[in-house]
């Protein structure tokens, strides 16, 4: 069965409105948390056990820890807290939540879980459980909304956002890979592919960007490739808004890469003033790709 494409929420209203937060491991939950107290929004968050930053707590005016798994106690905790709207991002270390009996018992799903899991048993990819677990927030009162509502300054801008420019080279790898992205992010394979002179070296699927890269180090060993990054087409930005930080520019240039293009507007600079300082240390360049036809070819400008 077909299923709708989830709808976007509109921004909430003006502050005081208190926000929710459910939040999963990595920085991106602090910038959100920061980025709705800088909007005069009360913070109240729910952490995922064993998986969120220990600095999350004191940006929050209510915090409390929930279950990975355990959905039927999301929207009736975030209602109890008065939050009518929430933000849901982070990673989810599968790891992590077997840390220890306590956590995998804090971890084990509960009966919501269970019969949302059966639902999609057929098809079980990223933004269909993410519309799954909306809907089930959504029937207790309480909507998701754009995680990137209050991280725009965060978002990839268009034109070369570093020091460092890209090569010739690099500029028609660029050419050539962006309306190959734009496939592959129609079909829904992954979020990122590697070029280098002309040649497709790597496609990312479920190993995430990260490993693709380190895969990318051993197929080639002669640096200068250059990783192309955007959204799904149709991407709910509810949730799961691909990212790069500091440690993918570390990781591209230990494995040979020294460029990055981005879809602007679809990916988060985690942590961006020093990640763009890292690579421009490191020599990797970095550009925003404004979306437009994929038939159109690219263009790589630099910003004033």
């Amino acid at each position: 069965m077909k299923s709708a494409p989830p709808v976007i929420l509109p921004d909430p209203p003006e502050p005081p409105t208190p926000m929710g937060l459910i939040a999963g491991g990595g920085q991106l939950p602090v910038l959100v948390a920061r980025g709705m107290r800088s909007m005069g929004h009360p913070v109240r968050c729910l952490g995922l056990v064993g998986q969120f930053d220990s600095e999350l707590k004191d940006l929050c005016d209510q915090f409390t820890e929930v279950g990975a798994l355990r959905f039927n106690s999301w929207g009736k905790r975030l209602k109890a807290m008065g939050v009518e709207y929430a933000v849901m991002v982070g990673r989810v270390d599968k790891a992590k939540m077997m840390h220890s009996w306590g956590t995998i018992i804090r971890n084990t799903p509960d009966l919501r879980a269970l019969w949302m899991w059966q639902k999609l048993r057929r098809d079980r990819r990223s933004h269909l459980i993410l519309a799954a677990i909306a809907d089930e927030l959504a029937k207790d009162g309480v909507n998701l909304i754009d995680s990137t509502a209050h991280i725009t300054d965060h978002l990839a801008t268009t034109g070369v956002m570093t020091r460092s420019k890209p090569s010739s080279r690099q500029k028609s790898d660029i050419a050539l890979g962006w309306p190959l992205l734009q496939e592959m992010l129609r079909l829904d394979i992954g979020q990122a592919i590697a070029v280098r002179e002309g040649d497709v070296i790597a496609v990312e699927a479920v190993e995430g960007t990260d490993r693709m890269i380190k895969r990318c180090g051993e197929l080639c060993r002669s640096p200068g490739w250059t990783l192309l990054k955007g959204a799904r087409a149709g991407h709910d930005r509810r949730s799961d808004v691909p990212t790069i930080g500091p440690t993918t520019i570390q990781n591209l240039h230990d494995h040979g890469g020294r460029c990055i293009a981005l879809a602007v507007g679809d990916v988060i600079i985690i942590e961006k003033p020093q990640t763009l300082e890292l690579a421009d240390r490191l020599g990797v360049s970095i550009i925003g790709i404004p979306q437009g036809p994929s038939t159109q070819e690219p263009r790589v400008t630099a910003n004033e």
